[in-house]
């Protein structure tokens, strides 16, 4: 069998009819991001269903705009934390409460951009959704100038050592009411975070249950708080693909100025991630100030966010090249020489597919086409020699934590899509 129909039927068994659980067991919901990126792989073979996918996906959005990081239409006991756990959500389905990278304006305006009637149908079907979850983190969550995050799970990159910043500044709550852990039955423990680390997680979360998920007090008094260059470069690229179906649809000036404001506001908080010594885009705990260590797998997101000054993105350049001497596959999630790399521990080191997707994609778009191919083409390496894997291992290509994953046979039937339509071109 091809990988080609590998992925349609990954794709297919994790369809629960309207959404695309990750994979099986370890990931039994539906999850903001994922989504996303696997509406991409089935718009190449049903458009429907992939709208399906969208669109299911904004049924868990709260009445203040945040759109969930998990969507729990079930309560599956092989998953922890569930619903019970994080207490009453505001939302008209039970969820998370927190959110995750805001990547759906990018894909929606990448599945709606030939400007056929049904194609503007659709973008004026989910604009007014979209818009308000991006006015929500601009509000909510936004802290000295720059969208924050109060969670590591918020930002889609959970034990990146990043965190520790953040995390190493909390005490674990004396009253943690007592838990049984599912991840790790399901795959190596080695590969997953911490148990230390997984107590400060639902510290977090019981902080937010105990102000009833209010988003702002949430922000301005929970245990983190830290600015993350994966959220910050993925809603100014957002904001920009918004903008422009704003303008598509001839939304009024005041839709338009407000998004403006937000680009100029993003624009304007690139040097906030600015580590000067690494020469890279950074965490950055907002309460002390204090840079991560790290080149991580989105520093490198400035060119997707198409922002950033000519010397930044030089410096940017010069750490692909240095980490592309020290592993076989492209784009390690944490840097080969920082310290806490782990080649095969969730995101203190390994590839994965959906940050190698926008990283290439934003290279390709400023002109650094040879990186961005060598991003692509390692990624393609790695699924061709271990199969459609959660994450993969930079140094030997080996599969990691989750087998049979959504986003990983998304994102690949999504590149040989377009590699197809280049040949025929």
């Amino acid at each position: 069998m091809s990988l080609m129909q590998t992925a349609i039927d990954t794709l297919a068994k994790n369809d629960r009819g309207g959404f695309t659980i990750p994979t099986e067991g370890l990931y039994p919901y539906q999850w903001n991001w994922d989504s996303a990126f696997i509406a991409l792989g089935i718009a190449t073979y049903d458009m429907d269903r992939a709208w399906a996918e969208i669109t299911s996906l904004l049924e868990g959005q709260w009445p203040d705009g945040m759109i969930p990081s998990i969507i729990f239409r079930s309560d599956d006991p092989s998953y922890f934390p569930g619903p019970s756990r994080w207490g009453k959500t505001p939302g008209p389905i039970p969820s998370t409460g927190v959110s995750q990278p805001p990547v759906l304006a990018t894909v929606v305006r990448q599945l709606t951009q030939t400007g056929t009637a049904q194609n503007q149908a659709r973008k004026a079907q989910v604009f007014d959704r979209i818009f308000a979850w991006h006015a929500w983190y601009h509000s909510a969550r936004t802290a000295d100038g720059i969208v924050a995050t109060v969670h590591p799970w918020e930002t889609g990159r959970d034990n990146c050592p990043e965190w520790n910043i953040g995390l190493d500044q909390m005490t674990v709550a004396p009253d943690l009411a007592p838990y049984k852990r599912m991840d790790n039955k399901h795959v190596d423990p080695s590969f997953r975070p911490s148990q230390e680390q997984y107590d400060k997680y639902l510290t977090i979360v019981q902080f937010g249950d105990s102000i009833d998920w209010n988003q702002r007090r949430l922000t301005d008094e929970g245990p983190f708080l830290m600015a993350d260059p994966n959220i910050h470069f993925v809603l100014l690229r957002a904001d920009k693909d918004l903008l422009a179906m704003a303008q598509e649809l001839g939304k009024p000036a005041s839709v338009l100025d407000d998004i403006k404001g937000w680009i100029v506001k993003g624009e304007a908080a690139t040097d906030y991630l600015w580590n000067d010594d690494l020469g890279a885009f950074t965490a950055r705990d907002i309460r002390s100030g204090t840079f991560s260590g790290g080149f991580s797998n989105c520093s490198a997101l400035c060119f997707y966010a198409d922002t950033g000054t000519p010397e930044q993105r030089r410096r940017v350049i010069s750490n692909l090249e240095r980490i592309a001497g020290k592993v076989d596959y492209m784009l390690p999630s944490w840097d080969p020489d920082a310290a806490q790399f782990e080649a095969q521990r969730y995101w203190c080191g390994p590839v994965w597919p959906q940050m190698n997707y926008m990283t290439s994609l934003g290279l390709a778009e400023q002109g650094e086409a040879g990186l961005a191919k060598n991003i692509r083409d390692d990624l393609c390496r790695a699924i061709e020699k271990s199969g459609f894997w959660e994450c993969f291992n930079p140094l030997t290509g080996e599969g990691c934590v989750g087998a049979n994953f959504s986003w990983t046979a998304a994102v690949w039937l999504s590149w040989q899509h377009e590699t197809k339509l280049k040949g025929v071109a």
